[in-house]
């Protein structure tokens, strides 16, 4: 009697978990002024009954002051969690237990916590083996941490971005800058620290694309740091320097020129070093202009583009466009998959030969690679002529979002998705295996959504459906020159970016392809489309005029949350920074 009496209990004080158990959700968030009181008469710690949903995806507790700790059975009993977010609680001055082994988990948020210390059976998780082997976001931020683990890049080794502003740090363990150690790491930020120095080590973050350590006590910068091959952003401000010129320079000038004087020497011989690339870097752009006021006349350009083999990408600033093209966010994506980066090229030419299959194949295997089967981002491409902007990139509950799928009709997304369950155990039963093909590789990815993600134009339609389909409205034909190209992503924004670098830098290398290659055979519309899960259109406009040496455009595409405030633009000065020899970018 008394155990059942119990159960009840637990039913009424914590109904999220009878509705997640009933229903069988991936994703739980626990939050709200009533949240604080159940933690407290849990002793401070998430109830065990949490840890008996083992299909839960995504994970949230936060705003609980009187969580101290998340208490014991979470790995055991959470196996297939992915993100876990537990920002603004009361969580330190270690965790007891540690959290890992979490084999499968992506995002970790540790944000706004009092976390001082995080040492072996008290941190993330074991060594050896790792025991966040998938760890590609740690959000460790807002904490009073002094010190970060020394196996930390053992325990997650697969790590991309590490947020550690806002802690009581003096330094970096040696080994997070071990030769190998961290080989993805793209995004260090330790702003609002005590920092007193810098590694020269740092230079074997091969992958490390943005620093920020604004706002510490460092008093130098190794001149190593310009050794980083891919480092693209970094914020030394509120810094005191010894090198009162460079102090001047992390104020106002761009990462270029700072790691350039960094890469000299700063200061003595390696100033008049500087001097003299200065000089030639003067040149150098000085030949650029002439170069390009010849293009813009129509001088030398076949000699420029035809006798080099170069293909040239020119970057059309916001502020050069008379109606650029803009992306609006509502709040409510932000739970789903809340990031989405844009951006306009125009100047493909899809018509000869097979142009088109290899382009619709390149995007085919961006998806299997880069994007890891869309589970790190998605890949939308759009004939721009049919995109009515501005856009709205939103969230809808599956019921109320309609969308005419390519190559199908138009129905709601609970309805696609069903079709497309019972098309994926069709393939399964026909093969007797188990893997399927196609759009039904990807409905996993839905599981437990409560709200979808999309995208909607000007005229209310639905023109996106990520990570599912497109919409037939602004499919992909021969005749498409001019494009918009859409990445999102549950993860993070800097893979949206990256992954629309590698889609423009792979139709800039397939112009090139065409341009070179004379082709007398093409596909028709119909071969055409089958490969992407098109219907066929037998309409077809002749792309008149489109000249093989002109070069891709690609204008900036502003996303904005609902008040009109900047989230972020592409491509940025940042953006198409690394590219092969023969693309060279226009700004």
């Amino acid at each position: 009697m008394n155990s059942a009496m119990a159960a009840v209990a637990v039913s009424e004080s914590w109904p999220e978990l009878e509705l997640a158990e009933r229903e069988r959700r991936r994703e739980l968030l626990l939050t709200g002024p009533g949240l604080e009181e159940r933690v407290r008469a849990a002793g401070g710690r998430l109830p065990p009954r949490l840890f008996t949903l083992p299909l839960l995806h995504y994970l949230e507790v936060s705003g609980c002051g009187s969580l101290r700790e998340p208490g014991p059975g979470l790995a055991q009993g959470l196996p297939q969690l992915h993100s876990l977010v537990l920002r603004r609680n009361a969580l330190g001055p270690g965790l007891s237990p540690e959290l890992g082994p979490l084999l499968a988990l992506r995002v970790l948020d540790l944000s706004g916590n009092a976390l001082e210390a995080l040492p072996p059976g008290q941190g993330l998780g074991p060594a050896e083996p790792p025991g966040l082997p998938q760890l590609q976001s740690l959000n460790l931020s807002g904490n009073r941490l002094r010190e970060l683990p020394a196996d930390l890049a053992l325990c997650a080794p697969r790590l991309q971005s590490l947020n550690l502003t806002g802690n009581c740090l003096d330094s970096f363990p040696a080994t997070l800058f071990r030769p190998g150690s961290l080989p993805l790491l793209s995004e260090l930020a330790a702003a609002d620290n005590c920092l007193r120095e810098l590694s020269p080590d740092i230079a074997h973050l091969a992958s490390l694309k943005t620093l920020d350590l604004s706002n510490n006590q460092l008093s130098e910068i190794p001149a190593e740091l310009a050794d980083c091959p891919k480092l693209k952003e970094i914020n030394f401000r509120g810094n005191k320097l010894k090198d009162k010129r460079l102090e001047k320079m992390v104020s106002g000038c761009q990462t270029r020129s700072i790691l350039e004087y960094l890469r000299v020497g700063g200061r003595g011989c390696g100033r008049c070093k500087g001097r003299a690339d200065g000089a030639e870097k003067e040149e150098s752009r000085k030949k650029k202009r002439e170069r390009k006021q010849k293009r813009e006349s129509g001088e030398g350009e076949d000699d420029e583009v035809g006798d080099t083999g170069r293909l040239l990408l020119r970057v059309l600033h916001v502020s050069e466009n008379p109606a650029p093209l803009m992306v609006r966010v509502s709040p409510e994506v932000r739970d789903v998959r809340p990031y989405i980066v844009g951006a306009i090229v125009r100047g493909m030419d899809l018509q000869p030969g097979n142009a088109l299959k290899r382009f619709l194949t390149a995007q085919t295997k961006l998806h299997e690679d880069l994007c890891e089967k869309r589970t790190a981002a998605t890949v939308a491409t759009h004939d721009l002529r049919t995109v009515k902007g501005p856009l709205l990139y939103g969230a809808r509950p599956p019921q109320d979002l309609k969308i005419v799928p390519l190559g199908r009709k138009e129905a709601k997304a609970k309805e696609l998705v069903r079709q497309l369950q019972l098309e994926a155990e069709e393939q399964r039963k026909q093969k007797k295996r188990q893997s399927v093909s196609g759009l039904h590789r990807y409905l996993h990815l839905l599981d437990g959504k409560e709200n979808y993600p999309c995208l909607v134009d000007a005229d209310g339609d639905v023109i996106s459906f990520p990570p599912i389909t497109n919409s037939e409205k602004t499919k992909i034909k021969k005749t498409t020159s001019d494009l918009f190209l859409e990445v999102t992503s549950a993860t993070s924004l800097q893979i949206c970016k990256d992954i629309m670098d590698a889609l423009i830098l792979k139709m800039a290398e397939m112009n090139k392809y065409t341009l070179e290659n004379k082709e007398e055979g093409s596909l028709s519309d119909t071969e055409t489309e089958a490969i992407s899960g098109q219907l066929s259109d037998s309409k077809t406009n002749p792309n008149a005029g489109k000249d093989g040496h002109s070069p891709l455009v690609v204008e900036q595409v502003r996303v904005v949350d609902l008040e009109g405030s900047l989230k972020v633009v592409y491509p940025s000065k940042a953006d198409l920074a690394t590219v092969p020899p023969h693309v060279t970018v226009i700004r």
